[in-house]
């Protein structure tokens, strides 16, 4: 290089500078900034000598970008380990949902980032990674007697935690939904994440209730969403989501509980029925409302 010229890099520092300042997104992984020097390498007159860690080295050095490592917790200790690239300090919520493309935040952690209870999370962020597609269960296969023996057992709950400093990510395996019901929400200020809508929220819930605190907590849920819920949308919302037991009933008796107008709860009423259903797994001291035909936890 003659004396004098100063390197194309320095010389497109504020530029690229600039770029990441007015970028939305806060989180990414090294394929994305890989990407990005790709895609302007020629707007921004860099050599083509110019690679990702001289790229890297640059917005560390000149910029605010710094390298977070999302590692696996004790259990599973020879998962996959994240590395992801944060512009300035983001929130928990934001590494959470980098974890993998797709991924998004549910059940309790939704539940406190759309305020729907008091209640302050203690644990996990729940991170959803949607499992592949999968056959529809066959509504002919359910019986009284089985769907009995299923909710006398304990649900399955995951045990799969990553760490990222002081934040704990519990991920989630939920069915192939495609992202039903899910959309940005700013988790804090400049940040949107992929977060599970109201309706969405008390359904995936009523489902799976110890990921939101028990279902004295759910309960919680639909109280805060009375005045904010759509009852067409949660029906449409679960009838996408095809679940072979009846969550309706539950879903009915939560919005009843939780003094939605009957109006809204009957039509859930309207959907059938056919069974004695549960509010919760494992259940052994229990009581039963016949107008919901359901067994719910004694002093509910």
């Amino acid at each position: 290089m003659p004396r004098g010229r100063t390197p194309r890099l320095q010389t497109a520092t504020p530029t690229i500078l600039q770029f990441f300042e007015r970028a939305p997104k806060r989180v990414y992984n090294v394929q994305d900034l890989s990407r990005i020097l790709g895609d302007n390498r020629i707007e921004w007159q860099l050599a083509a000598s110019t690679n990702v860690d001289a790229f890297l080295a640059l917005l560390k050095t000149k910029g605010q970008l710094r390298e977070v490592q999302i590692v696996p917790g004790e259990k599973y200790p020879n998962a996959r380990q994240f590395t992801r690239y944060t512009w300035g300090d983001v929130s928990s919520y934001t590494i959470g949902a980098s974890i993998r493309r797709g991924a998004y935040l549910s059940h309790g952690t939704a539940i406190f980032l759309h305020g729907l209870n008091d209640q302050i999370p203690r644990r996990s962020i729940h991170v959803n990674l949607e499992q592949s597609p999968k056959p529809n269960p066959d509504p002919r296969s359910l019986t009284q007697e089985s769907l009995a023996r299923a909710f006398n057992g304990k649900q399955r709950e995951s045990s799969l935690v990553y760490h990222s400093g002081d934040a704990e990510f519990l991920i989630l395996n939920g069915k192939y939904t495609d992202g039903l019901e899910v959309s940005p929400l700013e988790v804090a200020p400049g940040e949107m994440v992929p977060v599970t809508r109201i309706e969405r929220t008390l359904i995936d819930c009523t489902v799976r209730p110890t990921y939101a605190g028990g279902v004295f907590q759910v309960l919680e849920a639909y109280r805060g969403a009375r005045d904010r819920a759509s009852t067409a949308t949660l029906i449409a919302t679960l009838k996408r989501l095809n679940y072979l037991y009846p969550y309706h009933q539950a879903i009915g008796f939560y919005m009843a509980r939780a003094g939605f107008q009957p109006s809204q709860y009957e039509r859930l009423k309207a959907l059938g029925l056919k069974y004695d259903f549960f509010l919760a797994h494992g259940m052994t001291d229990r009581a039963y409302d016949a107008e919901w035909r359901l067994f719910y936890p004694k002093g509910f």
